[in-house]
Parts: structure tokens; C-alpha cells; sequence
């Protein structure tokens, strides 16, 4: 059971209020989930999702390579709401579904191009250890340019965040529950 919910409309503060309906008005037409932890903080909630709104939607990154980043991140945190969210939106954009289903098993996925693979790679790692090797940044660089690498780095710790809000709060939960993600991330604990 989530630990928060969106509050009811009748429950709102004029802030809330106002930025629920920005969002609702915007691109995705309704609100998204780590809003309803965020808006707690009117000015986070509206700063995220905007911020959201471009990574997802205003980038060279095409569909496709967006979501495969979101799902490579998702996974790393077992964020199983936005995995459920993104598992769909993968399929949407032509993701190949043996692709999403190996990295769900943590397993290297085969690839059509080198534009996706320059995405799993960098994300796969930059998740993982926190660091770009020089190699693989000069390789996503040339595959991806410039723009596209920064984009692709914020679009990692944008949902990073994400997922760690969704996680922390038990946003979407049980109802959005991956069974193939298991129960709990890869991640160490601290002693």
C-alpha cells in the first residue's frame, strides 16, 4: 500500500492546486506518480516534472532510446511501478520485447544498432557504478553527440530519482507489481 497518495482535489492548497492543473493542461494530461510524493513541495513537484516533460518528451534521444534507458534504470533500482509504466511505453516506441525481457533477468540484451547499445552501455554502467570510462563516453559521444550524451546522462539520474521516490513512498504498490523484477534491488546495503 503506498505510503502516499495524491492528495484529493478538495484537499489541496491553491500551490498544489495550481500545479496539478499546469501538469494536467501540459503534454501528459494527467498527473504522474512521483508527483503525488512531490507535491508535497509545490515548487518540486512543478521544477520535476517540467523537467520530466523534456527529458521524455524534447530530446534528440528518439523514443525508443529514451525508453530503453528509463527501463535499464528502472531495473537497476527494481522500481517496479516505473517498470510496469515503461515496460508498456517501450513496446509502444518498438522496443523488441526479448530485449525488455533480458534486461528484467539482468542479462545482456542483443541489440539492433549501435545507437542502442551506446544507450544500454552507458546506462547500464553510469547506474552501476556511478562513472563513465573515458572509452565508453568517447564511444557514446560519437554514436550520439554531444547533446545527446548529456541528455542521456540526465534522463538516467532524472529517473533514478524517480525511482527512488516511487521506491521510498511505495507509489503504485501492490497494484503495479513486476513479478520479473523480484522483490528487492540489486544494489548493497550499508552495515
Amino acid at each position: 500500500m503506498a505510503r502516499l497518495t495524491l492528495p484529493a482535489e478538495a484537499d489541496r492548497t491553491p500551490e498544489q492546486a495550481e500545479v496539478c492543473a499546469e501538469v494536467v493542461s501540459g503534454v501528459r494530461g494527467r498527473v504522474p506518480a512521483p508527483m503525488f510524493a512531490w507535491i508535497r513541495n509545490p515548487e518540486l513537484a512543478r521544477r520535476g516534472q517540467k523537467l520530466g516533460e523534456l527529458l521524455r518528451y524534447q530530446t534528440t534521444l528518439e523514443p525508443k532510446l529514451s525508453e530503453l534507458a528509463i527501463l535499464v534504470t528502472a531495473r537497476h533500482w527494481t522500481s517496479h511501478y516505473e517498470w510496469m509504466a515503461h515496460r508498456r511505453e517501450g513496446l509502444k516506441a518498438g522496443m523488441d520485447p526479448e530485449v525488455i525481457a533480458a534486461i528484467a533477468a539482468r542479462r545482456e540484451p542483443a541489440l539492433a544498432d549501435d545507437r542502442e547499445r551506446a544507450v544500454y552501455d552507458v546506462a547500464r554502467i553510469l547506474v552501476g557504478t556511478a562513472r563513465l570510462p573515458q572509452a565508453l563516453h568517447d564511444h557514446g559521444t560519437q554514436v550520439l553527440g554531444e547533446r545527446g550524451m548529456v541528455e542521456l546522462v540526465a534522463l538516467v539520474g532524472y529517473y533514478s530519482m524517480v525511482a527512488l521516490t516511487l521506491n521510498a513512498f511505495e507509489i503504485g504498490l501492490p497494484e503495479a507489481h513486476a513479478p520479473e523484477l523480484g522483490d528487492e534491488p540489486e544494489a548493497a546495503v550499508w552495515p
